[in-house]
């Protein structure tokens, strides 16, 4: 009797308990990935070449590696806009969203979403046509009357709210399904100006600027940050072991770069930080953990290779190779000590998304 009911038990806790989205990732042999396709420098899809770029790809591509996947074959790239990525993470059409996610008090809590590493400190931008409105001053207080794109489902639509309510400027806002509406009615004038994460206005400035698509209209950027905008990846909630992973990658990445290991020397680190000192003791633990422990990542069914971080490294390079690949020209050696990334849309250098030792708040916890 006590047998029979303790299997029944058993049985009972196993049907409840829910599937990690891990194991189903490697059951399947693939990772689906929520990504942004109109963003340089976090989610852009070159529609010539059909290449993707961008430090959420980078992201993307370092978890599939995490997870013993090939990252050039065993990623799906799923579109996901502001309006259907939660949804589209709750259904489980994708794994994890990895796609300038604002990280909120209401997302964390009301949502099926549990979020992840902070890949991007940002803040919301306007960017705006000056033949709507001069740049004068350069504030978005002189933007009264103006029609402004913003993105359903978005935090931007509060924020807009929020920051010309609290001023008494009116505004009549444009909603729009993504941001290739959004430039659309930006060019043909049926927006003043268009508001969103300030590393898109900065991208898509780039962009516009570049194309000749505004015709001769100058365009500009207001000098606020209207918002707190921390950017990062989301998977769904009571999915922990997977979503460790996605946490850990990150924080494996930015360890790395305070490390001074790279995409070139991962392998050669490993073997020094592992090998035995004159008294007998690991020459570098903390180093040799990193690159040689799976920390207790994954699931009891599909625990991460004790080599896992070195595979991320193998494939997106530490975190500062990451922005460099994403934003500057490529030639960051992944080296605190060396020269630093040049020819940057977006600089990291003296802001938020800088490495804590150097005044910004890139920062992990302990991989022990």
């Amino acid at each position: 009797m006590d047998a029979a009911r303790e299997e029944g038990r058993a049985a009972g806790i196993a049907e409840a308990t829910p599937v990690s989205t891990l194991d189903t990732i490697i059951d399947r042999g693939s990772m689906k990935c929520g990504v942004k396709e109109s963003q340089y420098g976090m989610g852009y899809l070159d529609a010539g070449t059909g290449v993707r770029s961008g430090l959420d790809i980078s992201y993307c591509r370092a978890v599939a590696a995490a997870l013993g996947l090939n990252p050039d074959t065993d990623v799906e790239y799923i579109p996901a806009s502001g309006s259907d990525r939660f949804d589209k993470l709750a259904s489980g059409t994708i794994d994890v969203l990895i796609r300038t996610t604002t990280w909120t008090t209401s997302r964390d809590a009301d949502l099926n979403a549990d979020f992840a590493g902070m890949n991007f400190f940002d803040g919301q931008g306007i960017l705006v046509r000056s033949d709507a409105y001069e740049y004068g001053t350069g504030s978005a207080d002189q933007l009264n009357g103006a029609g402004i794109c913003v993105g359903i489902g978005t935090t931007t639509e509060g924020n807009m709210v929020d920051w010309f309510s609290s001023r008494n400027i009116e505004f009549d806002p444009v909603p729009v399904a993504d941001a290739a509406e959004a430039t659309a009615k930006f060019i043909d004038g049926s927006c003043d100006a268009f508001t969103g994460d300030m590393s898109a206005m900065v991208a898509k400035k780039w962009q516009l600027d570049g194309d000749g698509s505004m015709n001769g209209v100058d365009i500009w950027i207001a000098q606020e940050l209207m918002s707190k905008e921390p950017l990062g990846a989301a998977t769904r909630d009571m999915d922990s072991d997977f979503k460790d992973v996605v946490a850990w990658v990150w924080y494996g990445m930015v360890t790395a770069e305070e490390m001074g290991v790279t995409a070139a020397n991962a392998a050669d680190s490993a073997a020094a930080a592992c090998a035995l000192n004159e008294g007998g003791a690991t020459s570098d633990p903390g180093m040799c953990r990193l690159l040689t422990e799976n920390l207790g990542l994954g699931t009891s069914a599909n625990p991460l290779a004790g080599d896992w971080m070195q595979a991320v490294l193998a494939t997106a390079g530490n975190y500062g190779e990451a922005y460099d690949d994403a934003f500057c020209d490529g030639s960051y050696s992944g080296l605190v000590a060396d020269l630093p990334m040049t020819d940057c849309l977006i600089s990291r250098a003296g802001t938020l998304n800088d490495l804590v030792q150097f005044g910004g708040i890139q920062y992990a916890p302990a991989m022990r």
